[in-house]
């Protein structure tokens, strides 16, 4: 959902899409990020970057 006071757009936002349950995401600068806590996208993918450290592979930038 949309929430005025953590984004200044709609554009800024994945607004009107469901979040995915029980995924909690604070990575603002994805295109999937809802402005609170959570993901957006259909599904999520997660791999490793660099053996050491898990990565959302699903992420995309928001431009």
């Amino acid at each position: 959902m949309y929430n005025n006071e953590k984004c200044n757009t709609k554009n800024e936002c994945a607004t009107g899409k469901e979040h995915i349950k029980g995924i909690k995401c604070d990575v603002k600068n994805c295109v999937y990020h809802d402005c609170d806590t959570h993901c957006t996208a259909n599904m999520i993918a997660v791999g490793n970057n660099n053996k050491t450290e898990a990565a959302c592979d699903t992420f995309k930038e928001r431009k």
